[in-house]
């Protein structure tokens, strides 16, 4: 069953798709739905629906400004309007389909099956992402596969100085002074991770061990080769030594 999320300013429109998908697919279930579109951006940082009905016009923040602000469209977007004009607008903005008002029942069958497809290609990447991910974990333990932006990096473990977690995100702090920010928490990013080259040191924080310049004990912190300094969490202070 796939779960889908409906923004629209207008209550009556979303009880109309709603009535439309509980008719006409079997397969598609809301699984929340919102008039106000900054609620719907706080419940999209912390749940991946595979389908997004989004409308355009709207009075509080249109459509693809909305689009914008997203963190993550780890799903598929089809957007709703009243107006044509839009349509090539929304495909510019990668969603996978536009459905005029009133939505017309076939024009909604075939959206569906876009966002089958969409969902078989999102599962089908997690998949060889996960077959990559072994390979290098058996073959090369000095690199790792990670996903973002619907691209596999393939990264050198030298080449990482630290990860500091933003909610369900991560940011990778390199040696070129570049930053990744992946869609995974950072618990998901340390499963990954060889534990002979790193350590996670705080809550917020996973360093590489073989790139901590300083360690300031009686402040509580380590200076990285970045010059960074990264908190050690009192807890894991008694680890990190023996890791050390």
């Amino acid at each position: 069953m796939l779960k889908a999320v409906i923004v629209d300013d207008e209550f009556k429109a979303i009880q109309g798709l709603i009535w439309e998908l509980s008719n006409f697919s079997k397969e598609i279930e809301v699984m929340a739905s919102f008039t106000n579109p900054d609620e719907a951006l706080k419940y999209l940082d912390l749940n991946t629906p595979d389908c997004l009905f989004l409308d355009v016009q709207m009075p509080t923040m249109g459509g693809f400004q909305f689009l914008e602000q997203l963190k993550h469209t780890d799903f598929a977007v089809v957007i709703t309007t009243a107006y044509d004009e839009y349509a090539i607008k929304a495909l510019k903005h990668e969603a996978i389909d536009y459905l005029l008002k009133p939505i017309d029942s076939d024009d909604l069958r075939d959206s569906i099956t876009k966002i089958k497809k969409h969902s078989d290609r999102t599962v089908n990447s997690i998949k060889f992402e996960r077959v990559l991910s072994n390979f290098n974990s058996k073959f090369d333990k000095k690199r790792i596969t990670i996903n973002t932006d619907g691209k596999l990096l393939f990264l050198d473990v030298d080449d990482i100085i630290y990860i500091e977690s933003d909610g369900n995100y991560s940011t990778l702090f390199l040696q070129d002074q570049k930053k990744i920010v992946v869609t995974k928490k950072l618990k998901e990013v340390d499963a990954i991770l060889p534990e002979h080259y790193f350590f996670r040191i705080h809550n917020s924080f996973i360093i590489n061990l073989n790139k901590i310049k300083v360690f300031i004990k009686n402040e509580g912190y380590v200076i990285m080769d970045s010059d960074h300094k990264i908190p050690v969490a009192r807890q894991r202070k008694s680890d990190f030594l023996e890791k050390l």
